[in-house]
């Protein structure tokens, strides 16, 4: 026991608090506990298969981790947009991160009746934000949103674009499944999509904490194998 309790001691800090949750949440029985969604449609819909979600978003649509993540956040899920009918649209395989509400720091969800899914309602956001395959699968995006209300109604109080591709390697195939992962290390911020870097920003300002959030519009999606870890920073 002394042994164990001397080596414990020279654990490095971040070894000892670093923290994982490796249950998606993505069944009947566990969707509640873990996820909530917030839509701008009352047609919206979501099914389960196993471990696999499937949203159905006539219009905008996020779907929100309840866990709150802090210090280095590594985030990583597969998902697809479905394309099998005529209905199906290829668009917004979208996500943001490290997301907080600077009116309601300590719950997401505070504000969630007011967003409604809304897109627009979502720059009073603090967060990253990805947009793949969005504006009908013609371009590929990253922001920083900084949570400036004006933002809603106002187009110039927007945030920037600070990333930008609109070829085709770089845009949505219909029900490819793609692994995402989301990293918010420090002041770096990372968006890989199956295996290639796509975003890898330095924010001068990093966002520390917040939730995660899958993004979607006008489309059917699939999302699955959802995991992420944190460690807090020293």
């Amino acid at each position: 026991m002394r042994l164990i309790s001397i080596l414990m001691m020279l654990l490095p800090a971040c070894m000892l608090h670093a923290g994982q949750d490796s249950v998606s949440g993505l069944t009947p029985g566990e969707f509640e506990k873990y996820w909530m969604v917030e839509s701008e449609s009352p047609d919206s819909k979501v099914s389960f298969s196993g471990d696999t979600i499937e949203i159905v978003a006539p219009k905008g649509l996020t779907l929100w981790r309840k866990a709150k993540m802090s210090g280095d956040v590594t985030i990583e899920y597969d998902a697809c947009v479905v394309v099998e009918c005529a209905t199906d649209r290829l668009s917004d395989l979208n996500c943001f991160w490290m997301a907080s509400d600077p009116k309601q720091p300590a719950d997401i969800s505070a504000r969630a009746g007011w967003r409604r899914g809304i897109f627009a309602r979502c720059y009073t956001l603090q967060l990253y934000y990805v947009g793949y395959g969005g504006n009908h699968n013609r371009t590929t995006r990253f922001r920083r949103y900084d949570g400036n209300e004006a933002g809603v109604t106002d187009k110039a109080a927007r945030p920037a674009i600070l990333k930008e591709y609109t070829d085709t390697a770089h845009l949505l195939r219909p029900n490819h499944w793609y692994h995402v992962r989301l990293e918010a290390h420090g002041g770096r911020v990372r968006y890989y999509i199956d295996g290639q870097l796509l975003v890898d920003y330095a924010d001068p300002q990093p966002l520390r904490e917040g939730w995660f959030g899958f993004r979607t519009t006008l489309s059917r999606t699939r999302m699955a194998n959802f995991r992420y870890t944190e460690s807090p920073r020293p």
